[in-house]
């Protein structure tokens, strides 16, 4: 899963979204630049309040070198991550934590509209 400029929530409903599938055991979850806060953030959330028996299998870090801007005369380096997620649960508790993780992402957009 790419993670980009959305709200860590948006990528936790599709951590949890990813191990709903059938016998899923690991997500990944790969981002660069400012994302990497994002993706650590979803990554944070999603072993804290949702799936408990969420453990971090892999990371790894690096760099990717970006063509120039417009206007710049030389390439840019990126850093990039990659946080690869494991787990084991039983498959009537993953609909019950991806409906808590909705009606939490519902709560916080609703309450971002006031």
């Amino acid at each position: 899963m790419y993670v980009g400029r959305k709200p860590p929530m948006d990528y936790v409903l599709g951590i949890l979204t990813g191990f709903s599938g059938s016998n899923v055991k690991e997500v990944t979850l790969k981002a660069r630049g400012q994302s990497i806060t994002t993706a650590v953030d979803a990554v944070e959330i999603t072993r804290h309040r949702f799936l408990k028996d969420l453990s971090i299998g892999k990371i790894t870090i690096g760099t990717e070198e970006m063509p120039p801007r417009e206007g710049e005369s030389r390439p840019r380096n990126v850093s990039t991550i990659e946080i690869t997620l494991t787990k084991e649960t039983k498959p009537n508790e993953e609909a019950k934590l991806i409906q808590g993780a909705q009606a939490a992402k519902e709560k916080v957009a609703s309450s971002s509209q006031m």
